[in-house]
């Protein structure tokens, strides 16, 4: 082969595999839509919005994986894009909606407010480079603290909930607060989360197991809002509760 043949095989290999990037971008689109659409107080689009980023933000991995374009570029794009959908987006539309009206109650609570927001998008900033370093170094099954769709899901689902059933932001600014401080600081915690990543769906299931997740679906479809938030702050809940029940079984193991 000759050096300039060689020259352009090697300039090819620079590029970047374009489907799983697609669907990451689409995935940063629709958290910036998100926050754009809080701002002209669009809450229900901008939460669905967050929604489906988070719906692709699951795929692009998984796509990755099933057409063997898995890429250092990649998973930093998909950090980065993590971090505008589930960091700055969840807050500021919660921020957007509920915690700017706590400066009608008080200045100090005002400034705790955008503090908590803050807070909050620090936390995903820092869970995500956390993660990017351990990864290869932990357990697959278990997440290190709360991931960052999922703490999204608690607030944006917060936010989705009550919009749907006619309570405003202002009325409820006193309980978003300890909502979005809560979900910043389950992600920078230690707290061990079950990543579903160890289910295999390709072995047979029962029958029974099917009928599970079409009354799931039912379920879900009745009050998409609620379901949503429901599940996101069960999850949330779940790792805290389960190291509790933990530390109390060693104790009597102990004892």
């Amino acid at each position: 082969m000759e050096p300039r043949q060689q020259q352009a095989v090697k300039k090819r290999r620079r590029g970047i595999y374009l489907l799983p990037n697609l669907i990451t971008t689409a995935a940063l689109f629709a958290g910036f839509y998100g926050i754009v659409a809080a701002t002209q107080g669009k809450f229900e689009q901008a939460s669905v919005a967050i929604f489906i980023a988070m719906i692709l933000d699951a795929l692009d991995g998984r796509v990755a994986r099933m057409t063997n374009t898995q890429s250092e570029f990649g998973a930093e794009y998909d950090s980065l894009a993590d971090m505008g959908s589930f960091g700055l987006a969840p807050a500021l539309v919660m921020y957007e909606w509920s915690l700017s009206s706590l400066v009608n109650v008080s200045y100090p609570l005002g400034k705790l407010g955008w503090l908590a927001a803050f807070l909050f998008v620090a936390s995903a900033a820092l869970r995500l480079a956390r993660f990017n370093t351990k990864a290869s170094n932990t357990d697959k099954r278990y997440f290190q603290g709360l991931p960052s769709p999922a703490a999204a899901g608690v607030v944006v689902g917060f936010v989705w909930a009550c919009f749907d059933n006619g309570i405003e932001g202002e009325s409820v600014a006193l309980i978003a607060l300890p909502v979005i401080v809560f979900a910043g600081l389950m992600m920078v915690s230690n707290v061990s989360y079950y990543s579903f990543k160890d289910i295999d769906f390709h072995n047979k299931v029962p029958f029974v197991a099917m009928l599970v997740v079409v009354m799931v679906f039912v379920f879900s479809a009745i009050d998409p809002p609620i379901s949503l938030f429901g599940c996101f702050m069960a999850y949330a809940l779940s790792g805290p509760v389960i190291s509790i029940l933990r530390r109390f079984k060693k104790r009597n193991i102990s004892q």
